[in-house]
């Protein structure tokens, strides 16, 4: 049987493999994973279509995913996001399916959605909803063979709340990101660094002694501006949630509206799951050379169409990834990766390390599922504390560090009430 794939060139497919193998180094819970999923073939004849970033850690886990004896196919979360070389690796050497090009179109995007969902799925395995919107929308005679799901990312889970608030949502799905090993790492580490790292790349520019604006203050705004400030820049954080605004200044961030926000920043990032965060009154406002970026899923955290329509003539590509919109005032607006997720359009998304507990949670949750989808309504599942303490505990021996256990007469004390002062 011959392998069906869409990638970019199977050459690079050496080159792939290092830095698929170097990410490994960094991933001893998944790996610790993929070990045991080998002898026991939790997964086994299990077809899951992924629709994620195609990176050296996705890499891994597609690995994993195998290793327990899945059938899968991988197909791009974002126009932008894939490594040619892991696509290139993955069909090679390990016989994945995959479908990603970086820069694809739109209708190469979509194609390749259509795609995964041609291997008829019984899981699917998201990273914003794509595929999982596509399945409910166009592909409704699909949905009896599946069993359950997984969602990687805040915005995934958020439109798959309120698909399962309308009763839209035909099988239940976990959301992943709400796990802590998850979102408190993965979400403020691993988007704190690897979206500065994609501004830099993009830019070069020095970030001490400019003013940086981010956009909200959840837990990947929240990494953003910390290593924003580690870096030397004067933070601002815009907010809507009165508690959030009020963390941003207990941490030391001056808040404020985005209206007056937008002519002190020199750099704007937004990373809230939102749109048009950054509007086209606030554009014109902006000083000449503002920068703008965006490390939220969809693009429409910008208001592209309306920067268009404010510019006088088409935007210039001035470096790779920096776009140069010239106003009628004449000032200059730049924007980074076409508005998209900088930290993989410019960069090579999340080191590694944090990754390697969000694709734990990935893999035992989709043993989960395939345990439980048959006790499982249709609706968005958070994985049992009980696994995310594993991961905790897998992560921290892999490290190399010890934490304490309570004594049978502290855990005594902790279940009862008579004892007091």
């Amino acid at each position: 049987m011959t392998l069906e794939y869409d990638i970019k060139d199977n050459q690079q497919a050496e080159g792939g493999r290092f830095r698929i193998n170097w990410a490994e180094q960094e991933m001893p819970v998944l790996r610790a994973i993929r070990e045991r999923f080998e002898k026991e073939k939790p997964l086994k004849g299990l077809r899951v279509s992924a629709c994620l970033h195609v990176t050296t850690e996705t890499a891994n886990l597609m690995r994993t995913l195998q290793a327990g004896g899945a059938d899968v196919v991988l197909c791009a979360s974002n126009p932008l996001s894939t490594q040619d070389d892991v696509a290139a690796s993955l069909v090679v050497h390990d016989e994945i399916p995959v479908y990603a090009i970086k820069g694809e179109d739109n209708d190469t995007y979509y194609g390749h959605l259509k795609a995964a969902l041609d291997h008829r799925p019984q899981m699917t395995m998201d990273d914003g909803a794509d595929l999982v919107g596509m399945l409910h929308k166009d592909r409704r005679e699909l949905l009896g063979d599946v069993i359950g799901g997984t969602e990687e990312t805040t915005t995934g889970v958020i439109r798959l709340r309120a698909m399962a608030a309308e009763g839209a949502l035909a099988f239940p799905v976990i959301a992943v990101n709400d796990s802590n090993t998850k979102h408190l790492f993965d979400n403020r580490y691993g988007t704190g660094q690897s979206t500065i790292d994609g501004v830099i790349r993009a830019t070069n520019i020095l970030l001490a002694g400019r003013t940086v604006v981010v956009a909200g203050y959840g837990w990947c705004s929240r990494g953003i501006a910390n290593r924003a400030d580690g870096m030397g820049a004067n933070v601002i954080v815009t907010e809507i949630d009165p508690l959030k605004a009020l963390e941003a200044v207990m941490d030391g961030y001056r808040v404020m509206p985005m209206e007056e926000a937008a002519p002190i920043g020199d750099i704007f990032i937004s990373a809230t799951g939102n749109m048009h965060v950054f509007d086209t009154h606030h554009f014109e406002r902006m000083k000449h050379g503002a920068i703008v970026a965006n490390s939220g899923h969809f693009n429409v955290e910008i208001n592209l169409k309306g920067l268009r329509e404010m510019a006088k003539g088409e935007p210039r590509l001035v470096r790779p990834f920096v776009e140069e919109y010239v106003l009628e005032s004449g000032r200059v607006v730049y924007i980074l990766g076409e508005g998209r997720l900088i930290n993989l359009a410019a960069a090579e998304g999340h080191p590694a390390s944090v990754m390697d507990m969000s694709f734990a949670n990935q893999a035992l949750g989709a043993e989960y599922m395939l345990r439980n989808a048959a006790e499982l309504s249709p609706a968005v599942y958070t994985i049992p504390q009980d696994v995310d303490q594993e991961i905790a505990r897998l992560k921290l021996e892999a490290m190399g560090i010890h934490i304490d256990t309570l004594t049978p007469a502290q855990i005594k004390y902790l279940n009862q009430w008579e004892e007091g002062t």
